[in-house]
């Protein structure tokens, strides 16, 4: 292992580290990469609530894009999953976690202002109702696996 993998693999192993404000707790953060013209990307992460009231997740933001919206994946009644955003956010149970996954809810990245780069972080701050802002350096990872199945293959919405 050279000098140079070894500081990139400290350095992304820091940046995994979980974030948290109050009760919630964010975990296992990871964006998908997305070339220099590519026009949107998402994240993806486990909040945590460990308080004892429930919590909502009701905007996030980044300077990584002109529009940053929560989103989930809905049947069209044809067979095909489209994107939607979700006015409402998303919520956190108490003593609960909610997971934003790939082929779920995620957090959309519209008219990004520059290349998502595999290996870079993006800023992220995501609001809650309770807990309020908590900033999130969230990793690029293209080669990240999939939780379960889909993905954004299907974007009919953008």
């Amino acid at each position: 292992m050279s000098f140079k993998s070894f500081l990139l693999g400290g350095a992304a192993a820091l940046l995994t580290l979980p974030a948290f404000a109050g009760d919630i707790l964010v975990k296992d953060a990871y964006a998908r990469s997305a070339s220099a013209v590519a026009k949107t990307g998402a994240a993806f992460m486990e909040i945590e609530n460990t308080g004892a009231v429930a919590d909502r997740l009701v905007a996030v933001r980044s300077d990584a894009a002109a529009r940053v919206e929560l989103h989930t994946h809905l049947s069209g009644g044809d067979g095909i999953m489209r994107m939607v955003e979700v006015k409402d956010g998303f919520e956190i149970p108490a003593n609960g976690a909610h997971m934003l996954k790939r082929g779920g809810d995620h957090v959309m990245f519209m008219g990004l202002t520059g290349p998502l780069t595999d290996g870079e972080t993006v800023s992220v701050t995501l609001v809650f109702e309770h807990a309020g802002e908590v900033a999130v350096e969230i990793p690029i990872d293209s080669k990240r696996m999939p939780e379960g199945h889909g993905g954004h293959g299907a974007h009919k919405t953008h």
